[in-house]
């Protein structure tokens, strides 16, 4: 297994995306702390976890207050340290809008918090990884493309992209890899949903309208994304430092 004794925090573990990418480091070995703000939620996920012979543990914790991600993080690292670090929170951004339209906070407010998010949890993380020498960062972030009607989203985006390089370039002397993923987006289905075919008419139905301008002609699906989180966590990317990993089928192209 690719995270076999190794100890994980996904942040925002209660979403889409966190909730796959826990799921799949739980089944590559990883025992795994899901952190976010709903705690039912993380328990559901916590309990599917269980049920496939994983270990998870949550914790309802408030990404905005340092204090409170510094305070876990003290306790994942007491109780073996932290290899792994993934930021899957949400921006709270206002899409649909045009610009000459939206209030200068709604454009701000996506760019705020996912700074402040990610800034207060790589430094509550960092501070344990650097100290035993090794670790990886990772969050979803981007802000390459050009797609209009996203609000503030790809200046948070891109603003991410920004720390993780600087995180990554601090960090790395101490054996810490910063990272962050850019995807094209899913179509709102993953290999777990049992009512819904993937290969089904439709899913393709959903996916067709975000294929355009993607040259592999598909939208990878949460379990999709997840694979690629537990391969640039696991020792198989230990290269990958301060860098984007795309896999955006083509849209944004290298």
């Amino acid at each position: 297994m690719l995270l076999d004794t190794k100890t994980a925090i996904v942040y925002g573990a209660g979403g889409a995306i966190g909730s796959a990418v826990a799921r799949a480091y739980a089944r590559e070995g990883a025992d795994v702390h899901l952190v976010g703000r709903t705690r039912a939620t993380l328990e559901e996920v916590a309990q599917h976890i269980r049920h496939d012979g994983g270990a998870a543990h949550v914790a309802r914790v408030d990404v905005l207050d340092p204090a409170a991600v510094a305070q876990h993080a003290d306790v994942v690292a007491a109780s073996g340290g932290i290899d792994i670090c993934f930021n899957a929170t949400s921006n709270d951004d206002v899409q649909g809008t045009p610009l000459l339209a939206m209030r200068f906070e709604e454009f701000l407010r996506p760019v705020t918090k996912a700074v402040t998010a990610h800034f207060n949890i790589a430094i509550a993380v960092g501070r344990h990884m650097t100290r035993r020498g090794r670790g990886v960062i990772l969050v979803m972030a981007g802000g390459r493309e050009a797609i209009p009607r996203l609000g503030g989203s790809h200046v948070a985006w891109a603003a991410l992209a920004g720390l993780c390089r600087q995180l990554a370039a601090e960090f790395g002397p101490h054996g810490v890899r910063v990272s962050w993923l850019l995807s094209p987006g899913s179509p709102g289905y993953d290999e777990h949903d049992e009512q819904q075919d993937p290969t089904g008419p439709a899913a393709a139905d959903a996916a067709a309208p975000g294929t355009v301008g993607l040259l592999a002609r598909h939208l990878p699906s949460y379990d999709e994304v997840a694979n690629i989180a537990a391969f640039a966590a696991s020792d198989w990317a230990r290269t990958i430092t301060a860098s984007e990993i795309n896999f955006t089928g083509g849209a944004v192209v290298d």
